[in-house]
């Protein structure tokens, strides 16, 4: 799974971060339901807001299989720190990185590679989430620039970010055609956001839905080039797929961690529920698809590092470590049995969280359908 000296030394420091600095307050941190800003600076100060990108442009240089490495063990800790993190990594920067100019590189992306700037992706609207056909939010062209006008929700960051990614529809004719991301600083008069949503889990991940009333942006602010806007979308389809997989990853770990150790602890009828056959056969099971969700998703990765086009492989990994790890949830949930309804235990924050994961980077209905059609076309 991991092929270098330098991805195997990545884990251990990222599991000592976590070890030490995340688990020990998560539940805390979880309970207040507010967004880690110490913990987000000092993962900043790691290297791993900028791990994606050269070191030409503020970055560490690193690659997709240590980001998501990253993502992995921070999921592990706490998913909802974890996706806040991917998000700034990775949709939250990856335009401005690819399309912005040098001075926008200086202003937002080193800023934000530091944790001193927050970046958000405004993707879904109420009709449009996994039909993007069905996007509102319009950009209409002016002399000076462009003129955005409509709203998203879900927005993973968006009462913090001090910069979106925004997908807009920029001629309602052309459908897909026509769609662009936009890049839209939250100080940009007519921008507002409603308050943090009150969710299930992933209760530090703040969303929010975004509203923009005649935003108005200069010409360089569009990211890509007229007419390709899903192509900025499909530069990173497979990675934001991948890195949701191995979140799934981090947070099976941590139920089956949990699970493991409560065994050992808890005895019935005169012995360890661990020496029971049913309760091993769950321990197998959450052993057995974890490995089999490393192996297809660090493959992944270093086929992305390879650029050996891999978005169906990377949707059969999404799909199959976040279903896997919602079924390790409920089966810690299970082994606690009364326990595991209880807020003392962690397991019910892994069991609330899992549910995030079903739906960032496709829904597994969608996923389902895509990689069906690669084998009966």
């Amino acid at each position: 799974m991991l092929r270098s000296d330098i991805e195997k030394l990545h884990r251990k420091v990222m599991a000592g971060f976590v070890d030490q600095e995340v688990i020990p307050v998560a539940r805390e941190i979880d309970e207040k339901g507010d967004f880690p800003f110490d913990l987000f600076k000092k993962i900043a100060d790691m290297g791993i807001l900028g791990i994606r990108y050269p070191r030409k442009v503020g970055g560490s240089g690193g690659t997709t299989t240590l980001y998501c490495i990253s993502m992995e063990e921070l999921a592990r800790g706490l998913l909802s720190l974890a996706a806040t993190t991917a998000m700034q990594c990775l949709m939250g920067t990856n335009g401005l990185y690819l399309y912005g100019t040098k001075k926008m590189h200086e202003d937002y992306l080193r800023p934000a590679m530091r944790g001193e700037k927050i970046g958000a992706f405004q993707l879904t609207e109420p009709e449009a989430g996994s039909d993007l056909g069905a996007v509102r939010t319009s950009a209409t062209k002016v002399e000076d620039g462009w003129v955005i006008n409509g709203m998203k929700t879900w927005s993973t960051s968006g009462p913090y970010g001090h910069f979106h990614t925004v997908l807009c529809q920029t001629d309602p004719n052309k459908g897909l055609k026509g769609l662009m991301f936009f890049f839209i600083p939250s100080d940009t008069p007519g921008f507002s956001h409603s308050k943090k949503f009150d969710t299930l889990g992933t209760r530090t991940s703040s969303l929010s839905e975004i509203y923009f009333n005649n935003c108005h942006v200069p010409d360089e602010y569009m990211l890509g080039e007229l007419g390709r806007g899903l192509d900025v979308l499909l530069t990173i389809l497979a990675e934001i797929r991948i890195m949701t997989a191995c979140l799934a990853l981090g947070l099976h770990r941590a139920a089956m961690d949990d699970s493991i150790k409560y065994c050992k602890e808890r005895s019935q009828f005169g012995k360890q529920i661990g020496k029971y056959q049913l309760i091993q056969a769950k321990i197998a099971n959450m052993a057995v698809n974890l490995e089999a969700g490393h192996l297809m998703s660090y493959k992944v990765t270093h086929l992305i590092e390879n650029k050996v086009a891999c978005l169906n492989e990377a949707s059969m990994a999404k799909y199959f470590t976040v279903e896997s790890a919602c079924s390790a949830c409920d089966e810690a949930m299970r082994i606690y049995g009364a326990y595991g309804y209880s807020m003392e235990y962690n397991v019910q924050r892994y069991y609330r969280d899992n549910r995030f994961l079903l739906y960032g980077g496709g829904t597994h209905e969608v996923l389902q359908t895509t990689i069906a059609r690669q084998y009966l076309r």
